[in-house]
């Protein structure tokens, strides 16, 4: 059975092919371990590797498990890559050092109003719905560039760059290219597009960042940690 740390290096293994495929370097190229459900007894064999940047899906299981990893280790880079409801903007923003979910005006407008009030600004990035998938979270492709500029003028917001969640049952490779172009004509540098079954293929598309979640710790228990109460 693959441990955490094994999962680590195999998948960084990759990482450097695909980029060498690419004609990129691995440096242009983070990998966030995706630790949503995972204890701390999993993700700390990462940490003693060296490895720190993470992304969780939940801002109360995040709160839950890291602020002693945090103790122990530091330079640890949190990202929520999950959906964020409005009443958890504040968390968010107080806990994470970027936020790649940010999918609505609503929330856009409580994070302004939180990264005004707590001096703290993590890094955004625009969820993009790709696919069209109504039953899916992110801006639509054609609406983009109006969301920005709302983003921009109204609420003095700006992002880092764009992330995308591909449908399930169709080729990963039109949605990352799709998003790239999107990036470009917005003039934003970070690409966050890739997970455990296509980063390879989002890196020759010029991810920035691929999120690997099963592919490092294996899958995923059936059940999340608890919630503290």
């Amino acid at each position: 059975m693959q441990t955490s740390q094994q999962g680590l290096h195999r998948v960084q293994d990759q990482i450097s092919s695909a980029c060498l495929s690419a004609g990129r370097t691995p440096a242009q190229v983070t990998l966030v371990a995706v630790s949503k459900t995972h204890g701390a007894d999993v993700i700390l064999p990462l940490l003693q590797a060296g490895h720190r940047v993470f992304g969780e899906n939940r801002v109360q299981e995040a709160k839950q498990k890291w602020p002693a990893l945090k103790e122990q280790f530091s330079g640890i880079e949190l990202h929520l890559v999950g959906p964020l409801q409005t009443n958890k903007a504040a968390e968010a923003v107080a806990f994470f050092d970027a936020i790649q979910s940010v999918d609505r005006e609503k929330l856009v407008a409580e994070l302004a109003m939180e990264m005004a009030k707590q001096k703290r600004h993590p890094k955004l990035y625009v969820q993009v719905n790709t696919g069209a998938e109504p039953q899916k979270a992110g801006i639509e492709p054609q609406a983009l560039s109006f969301f920005l500029e709302i983003a921009r003028n109204k609420y003095n917001i700006t992002f880092e760059g764009l992330m995308c969640i591909p449908p399930i049952d169709e080729n990963p490779v039109p949605h990352f290219r799709m998003l790239a172009e999107l990036a470009k004509g917005q003039d934003l540098r970070a690409l966050s597009m890739g997970m455990s079954s296509d980063f390879p293929e989002a890196i020759a598309e010029g991810s920035t960042h691929v999120r690997v979640g099963s592919a490092i710790f294996g899958v995923r228990p059936a059940a999340s940690l608890p919630v503290a109460k």
